[in-house]
């Protein structure tokens, strides 16, 4: 039988849904070059254009599917034409969510707001060599997520650093967006959810060495971003919930729906409507509008601090003066004593006074209300780099091999 691309397909057998598409892989943009090229965009945009059904073939053994057998073996897999766009190849992708394990919601977690519109995010499995990728499935009733799905595919650098986009599926209807998996979810799950349910074991806190190693790995992307991706691109949405850790807590950065490009730039900086998210907005681009990279490194700045405290950065259970946590943080940064009193209760005791009070200087430069004051993604970098050697922890997270640091 045929089943049209994206829809889905109940099993009484299984309480899973499961969702069979064909999956584009666009090796042209697995190139090594990280150079897209204005032609590159144009040329993107057509294709979604023009392409309008993927139809996939379907064993009618659903079990077998549901159950993890190769499907490769039940498929046509082969290069083919879709409404006169040459494409590839065809890789059948089994993606499936279930309804009530917490070990299905992954990454950017079960319901997604990245880019401005919703998404729903599965996990699923490449049936060409069953590798475990995440499937996030954009909403479209809003024109933001057309915008965010083709944002995403156009900023498609590749990096240590950055999460990557392994393939997109496109028709009338559907966007799909296929992600390398990362088994341990976003920096935000592993910094806040741990408080709201304790008694789980999957998000423990992280302790000072591995927040130190992924406050690097942070800020190497956004220099990535900032001085070697050509063009620049200015992420607009950097948060704990669009960075996602591999299975050694490794992080890398994802979520890039609003991103913009330097070839957008007038002047060095860019007037835009004001989107992202409350709490991590520079001062500047939220009164404003006006967006540059120094926009990004304030956004760096609220992270690092949550990594720092534990907080969130909008909490209107705290006590008054407390609710925004770079006002209640920023005074707070500059004073030894003071400094050692705001850290999270869960890193007490890992690190040392002197360390301490080196990643909060950092993080007072970053949220600077002045854009000129912040420092640059590099010069993060570089200040960060012997903070992460000296962690008593380091070598525990990775036998002491960090690429961050050989870079």
């Amino acid at each position: 039988m045929k089943i049209k691309f994206g829809e889905a397909i109940h099993s009484a057998d299984c309480e899973n849904w499961v969702w069979l598409c064909g999956l584009v892989v666009n090796y042209h943009l697995r190139a090594a070059s990280l150079v897209i090229s204005h032609a590159d965009i144009c040329m993107l945009s057509e294709e979604l254009a023009e392409r309008k059904h993927l139809y996939c073939a379907c064993p009618q053994t659903l079990p077998q599917i549901i159950a993890g057998l190769d499907v490769e073996s039940l498929l046509p897999y082969h290069p083919g034409v879709v409404s006169g766009v040459q494409v590839p190849l065809y890789v059948i992708l089994q993606a499936y969510v279930d309804k009530c394990a917490h070990s299905y919601m992954i990454g950017f977690g079960l319901i997604d707001r990245i880019g401005g519109g919703f998404g729903v995010v599965y996990r699923g499995v490449l049936s060409s060599d069953g590798t475990l990728a995440a499937i996030k499935k954009i909403h479209r009733d809003r024109k933001q997520g057309e915008r965010a799905f083709r944002m995403e595919v156009c900023v498609h650098l590749h990096s240590p650093y950055l999460v990557e986009l392994l393939g997109y599926c496109a028709d009338q209807n559907h966007r799909l967006l296929v992600y390398e998996y990362m088994p341990n979810g976003t920096l935000n799950h592993h910094l806040h959810l741990h408080l709201s349910d304790i008694s789980s074991n999957q998000y423990q806190p992280l302790d000072w060495g591995t927040r130190l190693v992924i406050a690097l790995d942070c800020a190497r992307a956004l220099e990535f971003l900032h001085e070697h991706a050509v063009p620049s691109v200015i992420h607009r949405d950097f948060k704990c919930s669009n960075v996602l850790l591999d299975h050694n807590f490794r992080a890398k950065v994802t979520g890039f729906g609003l991103a913009k490009t330097v070839s957008d730039k007038i002047n060095g900086q860019i007037s835009t409507r004001v989107l992202g998210t409350t709490g991590y907005l520079a001062p500047e681009y939220a009164s404003t509008g006006k967006l540059t990279t120094k926009s990004d490194v304030y956004s760096y700045g609220v992270v690092l601090l949550e990594l720092l405290t534990g907080r969130v950065p909008i909490d209107s259970n705290r006590p008054s003066g407390e609710h925004v946590l770079v006002s209640w943080a920023l005074p707070r940064l500059t004073s030894r004593q003071k400094v050692v009193e705001m850290v999270d209760p869960c890193i007490q005791g890992q690190y040392s006074k002197k360390d301490l009070i080196q990643v909060a200087a950092i993080a007072a430069m970053c949220v600077q209300p002045e854009a000129d004051y912040r420092p640059l993604m590099t010069d993060v970098v570089q200040s960060l780099i012997p903070l992460v050697k000296n962690s008593n922890t380091c070598s525990s997270i990775s036998s002491g091999k960090h690429p961050a640091l050989s870079q």
